[in-house]
């Protein structure tokens, strides 16, 4: 099977509509994920590409002949879609800049290497097709976050973020206040821009924020937390990320990967980062400390 029709496959397996399974959506995810023709899909990768990237890929490894003029067509039609269905993210600069770059999301590249499956895919992020034919009458879940009322989309990924706002930060960061969180349809629900540069995030970084970041002012504590359902735990590589783009934080930081239960958490076990933390949602009282002798004493 040649690459485009298995991308045309893949795309409609994720359920994305019709015309987001055109030859130029599939063109323009294979370029996402650098697959030419001779290339093994476990192979893919995502590297930050602008749009003109793109159509050079596709026009050398595949014998298109789309002009610059066409980069709305490919934002448009193929990208635009892709980053609502959490197959794509952008860098967060300005659209007009120069290097305003897209590439695949963790776990949609976890798909493709066949590192996660389809199915727990659409668990987390839903399927396009669906948003798109029932978008006003979709089911949200209530969330108050700094007091204030929001709405997350359906999916286990959203529930976990939602436990850890309501139940992780009441019991382990009290008084916090919530700078950063997702949604798996609208990328920033909160962001706070201007207290991340106060603390000294350089928020034009394209760096991938963690799922949740927190704030506790009276201890100047950041919590960056990783909601885990199917990919992305703080493993080391995680860390130095995370390190990379607060490298102007002076306040004390502290890496949380959160799990829904315990079967999960043991899936990753093996993964996390010493100098950690982990946070199970169905034993909601507890943490688990990778933190070698910093809590050893008797109780």
């Amino acid at each position: 099977m040649d690459k485009v029709t298995k991308a045309k496959q893949i795309l409609k397996a994720v359920g994305l509509p019709n015309r987001q399974q055109s030859d130029l959506c599939a063109l323009t995810l294979l370029a996402l994920a650098n697959i030419r023709k001779s290339s093994a899909w476990c192979a893919a990768t995502n590297e930050w590409l602008r749009i003109h990237d793109i159509i050079a890929f596709v026009n050398k490894n595949y014998g298109t002949r789309y002009a610059e003029n066409s980069r709305e067509t490919f934002r448009k039609q193929a990208l635009h879609h892709f980053r609502t269905a959490a197959i794509v993210e952008d860098n967060g600069l300005a659209t007009n800049s120069p290097n305003f770059c897209w590439r695949l999301t963790t776990e949609f590249l976890a798909v493709l290497q066949a590192n996660t499956t389809i199915a727990d895919f659409i668990s987390n992020h839903g399927r396009l097709i669906d948003v798109y034919a029932s978008k006003r009458f979709m089911k949200m879940m209530p969330v108050k976050i700094n007091g204030l009322d929001f709405t997350f989309s359906i999916g286990k990924h959203n529930e976990l973020q939602k436990a850890i706002i309501e139940q992780f930060a009441p019991r382990f960061a009290p008084n916090c206040e919530c700078l950063y969180v997702g949604d798996t349809i609208k990328k920033d629900l909160v962001k706070n821009v201007n207290r991340l540069s106060e603390l000294g995030f350089d928020i034009t970084l394209h760096d991938k924020m963690p799922d949740v970041v927190l704030y506790c002012e009276d201890k100047n504590w950041i919590f960056f937390v990783e909601s885990v359902t199917t990919v992305g735990p703080m493993d080391p590589k995680r860390i130095l990320e995370i390190k990379s783009m607060t490298e102007n934080v002076v306040a004390g930081m502290i890496f949380v990967t959160a799990f829904i239960d315990f079967k999960t958490y043991k899936k990753f076990s093996e993964q996390l980062a010493w100098e950690t933390e982990v946070w199970i949602a169905e034993m909601p009282d507890h943490m688990i400390h990778l933190n070698g002798d910093m809590f050893l004493g008797p109780r």
